[in-house]
């Protein structure tokens, strides 16, 4: 390690990120005795990586297995590697992860990578790495998606990533203030984290079954430029905080984590939105983004900024252009009221309620675990390769919950819980 490395590290409080690898086995994995864990991480992230090694190994893991990427191989392969490997992913690496998690293996991904590292690369380059990937992926993500067995998503202060968001502050100063605000979110700031995470579960326990005793059947939106019905799928339930996998184990998938979602029924939605903060996709920054909805399909899309990477995204597959998840976040959030745009969407959707595009959540739905894609798909659930989530919550909106007798109840005033 350089003098530079060791300067930039000694900016992340140690026992700090020590809490957050606790946290991450302990609240987010509920690791077990015995069972394995696959975990994915940015080479810059080592630190972390291996105090979530060894919080594991004492809580009884058979074995850790650690997958590093790494910045500069990647803009190796836009920059040197030849036009027909970009239609081509790891297919046997994805495959082999699929394995790991049908045999309980848990599985822990700590995100970091510059936002931005592939916005100056060639976008169809991009758009074409990214559909073979997630192509590929899918053997996996099946598994994810259908909370086959328990996973969790953490995040590690890049020096990469710190510079985007605070670029006028020096590489040390701009890691700090990232760590910071990573700890706070995730609950680590202070002692007790572990107990502080079992209140806020309690807290989104309730409001999770507040909504599925109502039952409601749409959700309307209303707010500057937003206009919007959309549909609950049929036999929906919202989760939030910690849930129960498959595999009996209950776990945080995200930390961290303010939102209640469910499945959206979707060819149930109608009616036009705007985003209330950018989504960073892939190196772009889309901006402004506003849609329009007929029976559940978005039939226009503009961007003020990003937009032919939004058409594209659209373009992806047939549900490219349909809501797979809607979630509900209040805008009092610890992540609103940071202020920050965090180019990240595992803290980004947490300071807005938002929805997402792409594929929905099997165990959004009741009994899910035990239907088919056949049944998910005739009760409205989204089937696509894309999942991605952008935000349409502010001080502004309204939200009412829709019963099918027409009823409302509120649910959501001025951006808050009602």
């Amino acid at each position: 390690m350089t003098a530079h490395q060791r300067n930039v590290s000694a900016s992340i409080d140690p026992v700090k990120l020590d809490r957050l690898a606790e946290v991450a086995v302990k609240v987010g994995l509920r690791l077990q005795p015995g069972q394995d864990l696959l975990l994915t991480a940015p080479a810059v992230a080592l630190p972390l990586v291996r105090r979530i090694a060894e919080h594991a190994y004492k809580a009884g893991v058979g074995i850790v297995t650690s997958f590093l990427s790494d910045e500069e191989v990647t803009l190796s392969r836009y920059r040197h590697g030849h036009d027909a490997g970009f239609d081509r992913a790891a297919g046997w690496l994805y495959e082999g992860m699929a394995k790991a998690f049908a045999a309980n293996t848990a599985r822990l991904a700590i995100v970091g990578d510059n936002p931005m590292l592939l916005s100056g690369e060639d976008p169809a380059k991009v758009a074409r790495a990214s559909k073979a990937n997630s192509i590929a992926y899918q053997p996996a993500l099946e598994k994810i998606v259908n909370f086959e067995t328990n996973w969790n998503i953490i995040a590690y202060p890049s020096p990469a990533w710190a510079k985007q968001m605070f670029p006028d502050d020096a590489e040390d100063v701009a890691v700090a203030k990232l760590a910071d605000a990573i700890f706070s979110a995730s609950r680590v700031d202070q002692d007790g984290a572990v107990a502080a995470w079992e209140k806020h579960n309690t807290v989104l326990r309730e409001r999770t079954e507040w909504l599925n005793g109502q039952r409601f059947h749409a959700l309307h939106y209303s707010g500057p430029g937003t206009d919007l019905t959309i549909g609950l799928a049929d036999g929906h339930e919202w989760e939030g905080g910690a849930s129960t996998a498959k595999n009996g184990i209950t776990c945080n998938a995200n930390i961290p984590t303010e939102e209640v979602f469910t499945t959206p029924h979707c060819r149930r939605v109608s009616g036009h939105v705007v985003s209330s903060k950018p989504l960073s996709y892939q190196g772009t920054l889309i901006d402004n983004i506003a849609v329009r909805f007929e029976d559940g399909r978005i039939v226009d899309a503009k961007a003020s900024r990003g937009e032919e990477v939004l058409r594209k995204v659209l373009e992806t597959d047939e549900g490219a252009a349909r809501l797979g998840e809607v979630a509900l976040v209040p805008h009092s959030s610890p992540i609103s009221k940071s202020g920050l745009l965090f180019f990240n969407t595992l803290f980004d959707e947490n300071a807005a309620s938002h929805i997402a595009l792409g594929q929905c959540y099997s165990k959004c739905f009741v009994d899910g675990g035990n239907l088919t894609p056949q049944q998910i798909a005739a009760q409205g659930g989204n089937a696509s390769l894309i999942h991605i989530d952008w935000m349409i919550g502010s001080a502004e909106t309204d939200i009412d919950g829709i019963h099918t007798d027409g009823r409302r109840v509120p649910v959501f005033r001025k951006g808050e819980w009602a």
